[in-house]
């Protein structure tokens, strides 16, 4: 329990650390897939379900990103990322965030 409660505040902290700008830059957009890549890692690692890891991830891709369509594109990837069988952060980021 302790993991997981370290792990989504670590997650929600760089999260919101790139939610105070007005637009979407594409160092933002970059770092949300990194992010996401492992949030979803992380999450996977803990056993979470897979609507549990697409309900909390979307929720900080909602915090970080202003524009709508970089938001549904970031869902996307999500989607993409969580329904890979690839664990690893590394191996998430060079597939979805490159």
């Amino acid at each position: 329990m302790k993991k997981t409660l370290l792990a989504v505040a670590s997650i929600s902290v760089a999260a919101l650390a790139y939610a105070n700008t007005s637009s979407d830059s594409s160092e933002l957009l970059s770092q949300q897939c990194k992010i996401s890549a492992e949030a979803v890692s992380t999450l996977k690692g803990l056993r979470y379900g897979n609507s549990a890891i697409r309900k909390d991830v979307s929720s900080l891709i909602n915090l970080s990103l202003k524009v709508q369509e970089n938001k549904d594109a970031a869902q996307i990837t999500l989607n993409q990322m969580v329904d890979d069988q690839v664990n690893s952060t590394s191996a998430l980021e060079a597939k979805y965030c490159s």
